[in-house]
């Protein structure tokens, strides 16, 4: 029996799991192209392997844009991306072109919200810093203040952006007894009522809020959200918590933050760029604890 004949090209981004690549695999009517690595790949190679592609799997660190429509030209009727977010894709031009779009909009939901809190938690109480003491023999005896942190017991906690993942966060976060929960977006959530938040405006969120955790998506009006107006209208002694996008916050404005007191703690999901040279100031902070692979692997994508 002669084998049915390979009709559609699909070209993939990177390496994925097994389970997927099967089912790519297994489809008789599909010739499957991989970038076969872990990291990203070029864009040379993604200009080159998408040529005539009928669909491509893409991440969230491929630039989808119009040149790599162009150089994929007709045919070319489905994108996939294994991510949460779709900043990354130029919409308005697949649209145009009458492209159909797939994503993963509820995968990271729960690892997303566990990470937020375990950055949240380790930074108020400043394990990353006490971590370093042990290492680098800081840590002589005990003393009734060294590395007080702050506590969520009897606290006001606002959250930008109580979507899907924002909820997830204060429903894990309440628990632990916070008082208030407010929260800041274009309109209020009537979900919002299973976590007893309270809906005020902006500024409201900032001025009163002990921890601040943003779970925004990163649209035009949040780009750039969290600069030094938002920073000084924080408490003194407020934690500010990213896990939405880098590129929400400023970070010069960030650093400015931290190192001159302006807040007390930041920590930090999602950065611009990722992951952070080496010789980033935000990496000479002490009170700034910066992403780690495994919340760079969960982030709401």
């Amino acid at each position: 029996m002669q084998a049915a004949k390979k009709i559609m090209k699909v070209f993939v981004t990177r390496r994925l799991p097994q389970e997927g690549m099967k089912i790519l695999s297994a489809a008789p009517e599909c010739e499957v192209s991989v970038w076969d690595s872990d990291e990203p790949v070029p864009r040379e190679e993604l200009l080159k392997g998408v040529q005539k592609a009928h669909g491509l799997v893409c991440l969230l660190p491929d630039k989808i844009d119009a040149e790599v429509l162009d150089a994929a030209g007709p045919n070319l009727k489905v994108i996939s991306t294994m991510s949460v977010g779709f900043d990354h894709m130029a919409l308005d031009e697949i649209k145009k072109r009458g492209i159909r779009v797939g994503y993963t909009p509820d995968v990271l939901t729960d690892a997303t919200a566990e990470l937020t809190v375990a950055l949240l938690l380790a930074t108020a109480r400043r394990l990353p810093e006490g971590v370093e003491e042990v290492k680098n023999g800081g840590w002589s005896s005990w003393k009734p203040l060294w590395l007080c942190g702050y506590g969520l017991s009897g606290s006001t906690v606002g959250v930008i952006g109580l979507g899907r993942i924002g909820l997830a966060i204060a429903q894990r976060l309440m628990p632990f007894g916070v008082k208030r929960l407010l929260y800041s977006g274009r309109t209020a959530k009537p979900h919002a009522a299973e976590v007893k938040g309270e809906f005020v405006p902006m500024d409201t969120l900032v001025s009163q809020s002990d921890f601040i955790v943003v779970s925004c998506s990163l649209t035009p009006e949040t780009q750039g959200l969290c600069d030094k107006a938002f920073f000084s209208k924080m408490k003194k002694t407020a934690v500010f918590i990213n896990s939405s996008r880098g590129a929400v916050v400023n970070q010069e404005d960030l650093f400015e933050a931290l190192s001159s007191g302006q807040i007390a703690a930041a920590g930090l999901d999602v950065t611009t760029p990722e992951p952070l040279p080496t010789n980033h100031p935000l990496l000479t902070l002490k009170n700034c604890a910066p992403p780690t692979p495994q919340e760079a692997s969960c982030q709401p994508w």
